[in-house]
């Protein structure tokens, strides 16, 4: 038997553009005579679709756009994701369903089992589970078909037990005990710059454990904040990878299922984790400005790393043509932070304009005099300068249909150094779930094939510039030690406790967490944030704004 593994791009609610991809590529896999062509988890309507599977007419328009691909199914068969309606009274009216199709229509729906409500995931809001496991049979072959979550758990928690009181097996144990001679699982798995060597850790201890081939299909592409890298494969009943499709692209690949033999060189090969997330960055924000019909953007440039490597990402996505950069100096810009904003947008080939804010904050102070008093200039200044900065982006994007670019980082987010309504606004996050080292991990990366980013902006004190010779480290720690706290707190979600036990200050420790807290009601009004790594701030992490609890 002759399957083809399709990787494609899959754009939410466009059941014309999806469809057609599918149906070229059945076409493509036809001329190859591929027997069986599969294609990701709810690929035809596109992942995640979020409440608008609660509309009537999505659903329609979904069962209906398979039916049209089904009948293309001639000669040929196909597994095609999609939502399914739920005959029964009780439960969801839904189930996240592979359709198999066959002889001009619809053949068999098979439905996932295991819905994951974690992180960025919230399955259990509009769909049912599986009780019924089920082999497909197709010219001679007897096949098992699994969505996403059904391949990685082993066993359901207790929690799933008795909610659903639905298995005492795991659908792997199920489908195992039913003799497949080879198993289809379809995906959609988000990226996180780990998740790519986790994902083949996990198919091919599957594949080993149970001694099936297993035929891998994941999407590409980038809907909003999550980015999705692909990564499909092949993986014989050794748990040995036989063929992987390539990350952050599209792609084609046929196989003959009687030959998965010969073992892939990249099995289970690392890639940079640095690289991954310069690959992810570039996709989330191509297909943000694609997917939503936005050609320009538009950013502040400080003579800073981040706006820096904001700038060269957006160049690399969209093309210099597209991008604008704004200097908008104070009067406590250093003459380098100009000069290193003109050098890198010189390097990059984009255009830019020169505003000054010192006369616009003037005027601020001077309207405010009467109603702040004699009182000392503190932060509130600070931000003035910010918003005003703010302010003249956003006029900018009005005016001209650019679409500004965020470029705060994960580091700042998190203990709130940043303004809102000021560069805290932006259409898009670029950097919010990149910490501080590795946004200068990402510029040497960026400079690797030649000078894009001045050298001085990469060694130079990191600094807001909003006061006299004012650094980054006059309110936070160096970052080489809050990245570590940050990524134990919120990454591996660990308690302060635990933390310090491991030797980190414990009054370092308290007031990173602190901040933490109390800057939740500013991330909760920040632009969506790419996702790339594996836990974002964002629908992945949802905390209460008004919450008080000790720690």
């Amino acid at each position: 038997m002759k399957l083809a593994l399709v990787q494609l791009n899959y754009h939410i609610g466009n059941f014309e553009s999806n469809s057609k991809k599918i149906i070229s590529h059945i076409d493509k896999a036809k001329e190859r005579d591929v027997d069986l062509v599969v294609f990701s988890e709810l690929a035809v309507c596109g992942y995640p679709p979020l409440d608008l599977l609660t509309r009537k007419e999505f659903v329609e328009a979904s069962i209906s756009t398979i039916e049209t691909i089904a009948s293309h199914c001639l000669g040929i068969a196909a597994v095609v994701g999609g939502p399914s309606l739920n005959p029964e009274v009780r439960g969801k009216q839904l189930h996240n369903s592979a359709w198999f199709l066959a002889d001009g229509k619809v053949k068999d729906v098979i439905h996932k089992t295991l819905l994951p409500n974690y992180d960025v995931f919230d399955e259990y809001r509009y769909f049912q589970a599986n009780q019924e496991f089920k082999i497909v049979n197709y010219k001679g072959r007897r096949i098992a078909i699994t969505i996403c979550e059904d391949l990685w758990d082993d066993q359901p928690s207790e929690a799933d037990f008795a909610r659903n009181n639905l298995y005492t097996l795991s659908p792997m144990q199920k489908l195992a005990a039913l003799k497949p001679d080879f198993m289809v699982n379809i995906a959609a798995s988000p990226f996180s710059y780990h998740q790519e060597n986790v994902r083949k850790q996990v198919v091919c201890k599957k594949a080993a454990d149970y001694h099936i081939p297993i035929a891998y299909v994941n999407q590409v592409g980038a809907n909003t904040e999550l980015i999705f890298d692909g990564g499909s494969m092949m993986v014989n009943s050794e748990g040995n990878i036989t063929h992987k499709l390539t990350t952050f692209s599209e792609s084609f690949l046929d196989i003959d299922i009687d030959r998965v033999d010969n073992v892939s060189s990249d099995q289970l090969s690392e890639t940079n984790p640095i690289e991954l997330i310069y690959n992810g960055l570039i996709l989330g924000i191509r297909d943000y400005f694609q997917k939503s019909g936005l050609q320009k953007a538009v950013l502040g440039l400080s003579g800073g790393i981040d706006s820096a490597v904001t700038a060269v990402l957006a160049v690399k996505a969209l093309g210099s043509d597209n991008v604008h950069g704004l200097l908008l100096p104070s009067q406590y810009s250093s003459g380098h932070s100009v000069s290193d904003a003109e050098t890198l947008a010189k390097n990059l080939g984009i255009e830019t304009h020169t505003v000054a804010i010192k006369d616009i904050y003037q005027s601020v102070e001077d309207a405010m005099k009467t109603v702040f008093g004699d009182r000392k200039p503190d932060v509130t200044e600070e931000n003035i300068q910010a918003r005003i900065r703010g302010l003249l982006l956003m006029a900018y994007s009005n005016k001209f249909g650019h679409i500004l670019l965020n470029t705060s980082n994960k580091s700042e987010a998190a203990v709130g150094y940043g303004t809102l309504y000021g560069d805290m606004n932006g259409g898009l996050s670029v950097l919010g779930d990149v910490y501080k080292t590795d946004v200068f991990k990402l510029a040497r990366f960026l400079n690797g094939e030649g000078e894009m980013i001045p050298e001085n902006t990469i060694v130079k004190p990191p600094s807001a510039e909003l006061r006299p010779d004012q650094k980054d480290s006059d309110s936070l720690p160096d970052y080489d030690v809050l990245d570590k706290v940050l990524f134990r707190y919120i990454e591996l979600n660990r308690s302060p406790q635990s933390i310090i036990e491991e030797g980190f200050p414990e009054a370092l420790v308290r007031k990173t967490v602190r901040l933490v807290n109390f800057n939740e009601y500013k991330r909760f009004q920040t632009p969506p944030i790419l996702r790339v790594s594996g836990k974002a701030f964002g629908v992945g992490r949802r905390m209460p704004l008004v919450a008080r609890y000790h720690l």
